[in-house]
């Protein structure tokens, strides 16, 4: 038997190190779990190690399949797992394979007219961009730093006279456009993607109908814009939680080319939507209704998605962010606490789309906060008279009606009537009409001459 070899000297103290640095470099493996119960539109799992938020893959052993789905609470000791996806063929034989990491989302000039899910996929039926092109942006995004913002200073024209003349947009801006059903919001979104001066445009389709995509996308929306403009889409048939994502994502790919100094304008239709989809998650959860069946975590949701736009230390994202409205919306959760987070409210009337007045902007009933700070004085004054005709006409409107007004008792008011018809000309503008804003001035200019 021969003699064992003596061990060799190790240096321990160099081994160390150098073992902590392969263990860092070292691929773990994924947690994995199994599916204990699927209800409704959740799944109840048994998997060790995730986190609120953190991104999931649910897949079948026989056939292969996956769904992505997010943690959204825990339940004793399983995790609730909301499906990004449809869970159609899924079974408690389902393994759960935790990613151990939130959702990005794929981001790059690639996108730009393109048409994409809350998932990053690209459903435009186009072949998918050249590897390398793109990047992952977080979904859940954090808003720039109040004291890094940059100043808002400048205003961004949107081709609406309405907007442009007598509520102006300034770059970085956050506003909603309030109104009921039919009252033309789809209508005007796609004028204002049309006519704006934006670098880029992201539009955010929350729950929208599957019929109305693709008109806007090939009917309403000209070559030009379509190639300085990204969809996000998910209809009113998808997961809620998927509903949800859209506006994240949108507003994700926003951020993204508003870091690469871009002045990006962003476009979600719509903010109720995005609030119901949330009722569905919050409710199925397990969370107590509050107002109109909203469970508390919305009224958390909703100001860090509105905060995560605006300027940032370069670039900015003006926002739109159109509000379905029951009457006056003041009894609306959503509508209220929505009007407070943002910097003005662009309000559609039915009557004014009852008689055919497009776009039916309540210019009187609307505001912009920071008109004052990137209008000129000029502008400020020529569109504070007209607002002021405009107001004194509506005193006096039903003295009209009824053939009870008589002139010569106030001149201002008199003023008004005899320009109404020259405003109501300036308001209206047809679907294909852009305006630009020195158009937009020389028009307010002549109707006080």
């Amino acid at each position: 038997m021969s003699p064992s070899k003596p061990l060799p000297d190790i240096d321990f103290d160099a081994l160390l190190p150098r073992l902590g640095e392969r263990a860092e470099q070292a691929e773990l493996r994924p947690v994995r779990g199994r599916v204990r119960r699927i209800l409704g539109q959740l799944v109840h799992a048994s998997v060790e190690g995730t986190g609120i938020g953190e991104l999931c893959y649910l897949r079948d052993p026989l056939t292969g399949r996956r769904v992505a789905a997010e943690v959204i609470g825990f339940e004793e000791e399983a995790a609730v797992l909301s499906p990004i996806g449809d869970l159609q063929g899924m079974s408690t034989r389902a393994e759960v394979i935790a990613t151990g990491a939130p959702q990005n989302v794929p981001v790059g000039r690639a996108l730009l007219g393109r048409v994409v899910s809350p998932l990053g996929e690209f459903v435009d039926g186009l072949p998918p961009p050249l590897p390398g092109t793109l990047s992952d942006y977080p979904v859940h995004g954090e808003p720039p730093s109040p004291l890094s913002r940059q100043l808002i200073q400048h205003p961004l024209t949107l081709g609406i006279r309405s907007i442009d003349g007598l509520l102006s947009v300034a770059r970085g801006q956050r506003m909603g456009i309030f109104g009921e059903p039919g009252v033309g919001k789809s209508s005007l979104l796609s004028a204002i993607v049309r006519g704006s001066e934006a670098d880029v445009i992201v539009l955010g389709l929350v729950g929208e109908r599957g019929r109305e995509v693709r008109e806007l996308l090939e009917v309403q929306l000209d070559a030009e814009a379509r190639r300085r403009t990204v969809c996000v889409v998910a209809t009113s048939d998808r997961p809620a939680i998927e509903r949800a994502r859209s506006a994240m994502v949108a507003t994700s790919i926003a951020e993204y080319f508003r870091d690469q100094g871009r002045d990006v304008l962003l476009l979600v239709d719509s903010i109720t939507r995005f609030a119901r989809a949330q009722r569905e998650i919050g409710l199925a959860a397990g969370e107590p209704p509050t107002r109109r069946g909203f469970p508390p975590s919305l009224f958390a949701a909703l100001p860090r998605l509105l905060e995560r736009a605006g300027p940032g230390t370069k670039g900015s994202i003006t926002a739109l962010y159109t509000v379905l409205t029951e009457g006056d919306g003041t009894l609306d959760p959503v509508a209220e606490e929505t009007r407070a987070i943002l910097d003005g409210h662009i309000v559609l009337s039915a009557d004014l789309a009852q008689r055919d007045h497009f776009p039916a902007i309540d210019v009187l009933a609307s505001r912009s906060r920071l008109m004052e700070t990137v209008a000129s004085s000029d502008h400020r004054h020529s569109a504070g008279r007209i607002r002021d005709l405009m107001a004194r006409y509506q005193d006096v409107e039903l003295l009209l009606q009824v053939g009870e007004y008589h002139r010569g008792q106030d001149a201002r008011t008199d003023e008004a009537v005899d320009k109404h018809a020259a405003i109501e000309a300036f308001l209206r503008q047809t679907s294909g009409e852009v305006s630009s804003l020195d158009d937009t001035l020389q028009r307010m200019n002549e109707i006080l001459s």
